[in-house]
């Protein structure tokens, strides 16, 4: 069960976009924005809120890739795996951040909430493969030395 200040918090943010249907996407981002992932409890709770079906507020959620009902970790680590990336050996550099921080395929965010390690199908920086973005940031021409470096860095160990 949610501690009452995450339902204090979409109060503020419904308020912000009023109590209608087509305020749930800006809705859920804010939320996500807040919380680094989707509470499945206060999506249901928004849904009431703004007047839609629990299962229509899940059924947007999961359609959209950006959502995650997963926390995630502080910095967020997508690993491009796009034609462009894939030939100029992207995954490499996917193994490197997962063996740097221990992670496997199933877990991709560390114990501590720090990092979240993820592959997604294009980051629209094809000229720059093999790419990867932390928090939005565009790191171009990852090597899997480039990766464990970034890691370092972002740790404060280098």
């Amino acid at each position: 069960m949610l501690d009452q200040s995450y339902y204090q918090v979409a109060d503020k943010i419904i308020e912000r976009y009023g109590k209608k249907a087509s305020a749930l996407i800006p809705i859920m981002q804010d939320i996500q924005e807040e919380y680094r992932y989707l509470p499945g409890e206060l999506l249901t709770y928004v849904a009431g809120q703004i007047g839609i079906t629990e299962a229509k507020a899940f059924s947007v959620a999961t359609f959209y890739e950006n959502f995650s009902f997963e926390p995630k970790g502080k910095y967020v680590i997508k690993v491009c795996d796009g034609t462009a990336c894939h030939v100029r050996k992207s995954m490499p550099v996917k193994e490197a951040f997962l063996k740097e921080l221990e992670l496997t395929g199933s877990k991709h965010t560390t114990d501590d909430m720090l990092f979240t390690v993820e592959t997604v199908s294009c980051l629209g920086a094809c000229g720059l493969a093999p790419t990867c973005t932390v928090n939005d940031e565009v790191h171009p021409k990852m090597t899997p030395e480039k990766a464990v470096e970034l890691i370092h860095e972002l740790r404060g160990e280098g």
